[in-house]
């Protein structure tokens, strides 16, 4: 009789954790031999005697995990960890092309900004052309600009990117 093997199934999650946290949790989560993902960006900071540059996490008490199912306990039993993200009563998955996304958005050249604002959709576009290209989002007007928004709406922000108008086709 052949036995039919179970195999997992493993999905990105969204999670949230304690303020100011990430990193730590980031790195518990890898001590743990979990697979995780804590998009950080370069930014300057001011203190009163010198500027430095820091690298931040670029969504505030969030970081992503790839687990299974039975390993989701695991992940809540992780210090810094407060919790799943929960969306319409069901914990939110992220696709894995979105999870790519941000990896391919942090590692070009491009000025990122995350806002909690509820953007509203607008028309879809592709990049065709330099670091972005390839990437997939929805046009909107925002501080008199032309830019990109690729929303996450499980996570409840946008992030925007300055991106020229020549470098766009519509979808």
């Amino acid at each position: 009789m052949a036995q039919s093997l179970k195999t997992e199934v493993f999905e990105w999650y969204p999670v949230c954790t304690l303020p100011r946290a990430e990193k730590k949790a980031y790195q518990a989560l890898i001590n743990k031999g979990l697979q995780a993902y804590l998009p950080l960006h370069r930014q300057q900071k001011q203190w009163s005697d010198r500027k430095k540059w820091v690298e931040e996490p670029l969504i505030k008490s969030y970081l992503f995990v790839r687990v299974s199912e039975r390993q989701k306990t695991e992940v809540l039993m992780t210090k810094g960890i407060s919790r799943f993200i929960y969306f319409s009563g069901a914990i939110a998955t992220m696709p894995e092309r979105q999870i790519e996304d941000l990896k391919l958005m942090l590692t070009s050249s491009a000025d990122i900004e995350v806002t909690q604002e509820d953007l509203q959709p607008g028309e879809k576009i592709v990049i065709k052309a330099g670091a972005l290209k390839g990437l997939t989002g929805e046009i909107i007007s925002y501080r008199s600009q032309k830019q990109l928004a690729l929303r996450l709406e499980k996570l409840g922000c946008s992030i925007i990117v300055n991106v020229g108008a020549a470098l766009i086709d519509r979808i």
